[in-house]
């Protein structure tokens, strides 16, 4: 509320600073390479799973066409992220979830099971079928937990990378470092 009145300040959020979960699917015609945004995580996931048999273009989406213009450009405004082709549709009743470490190297893969437990590897998911027998028709095969591919050229500037194992760090820290060096020859 603006104006003259004084508001008890609110604690501090315990919350992230930013938002690190996924917003927007999007898939790339074949034809035209064009992204188009999907409407929902299943939808995308259905696609998803069956992209080298069946190949995403634009005329699959109703009133869409090569010729319209893309719905998204892949850009630098926000950070894209890149699943591996026909990766399993989750199971019905399941959901997969992606977790953004907060030095942008990697998206931890997790399924949340109709219960509400969210498990994070295959072995989790066995348990978890062997424990509720209403789940026997599922198996943990069904479940991919690969990490789709983060596209480092879209990566904010302000995301500080820790080094990788061996020390070197990744070659877009470097290039950042080499940037930064020129810029003061």
């Amino acid at each position: 509320m603006k104006g003259n009145n004084q508001e008890t300040p609110k604690p501090p959020s315990k919350q992230p600073r930013h938002n690190h979960s996924i917003d927007l699917y999007a898939a790339q015609c074949g034809k035209c390479f064009k992204w188009r945004l999907i409407d929902t995580q299943e939808e995308f996931e259905e696609i998803r799973s069956k992209l080298i048999d069946e190949p995403f273009y634009c005329d699959r989406k109703p009133d869409v066409s090569c010729e319209n213009p893309a719905d998204i450009e892949y850009d630098a405004t926000r950070t894209w992220v890149i699943d591996k082709p026909n990766t399993p549709k989750t199971p019905e009743g399941f959901k997969r979830t992606l977790v953004l470490r907060k030095d942008f190297s990697k998206l931890d893969a997790y399924f949340i099971t109709p219960t509400g437990k969210r498990l994070r590897t295959r072995n989790e998911m066995a348990s978890f079928i062997k424990a509720n027998p209403e789940f026997k028709d599922v198996s943990p095969l069904d479940f991919d937990f690969v990490s789709p591919k983060i596209m480092e050229d879209t990566i904010p500037d302000y995301v500080v990378r820790k080094p990788s194992s061996n020390g070197n760090g990744s070659s877009r820290s470097k290039a950042l470092k080499e940037k930064s060096e020129s810029n003061y020859q």
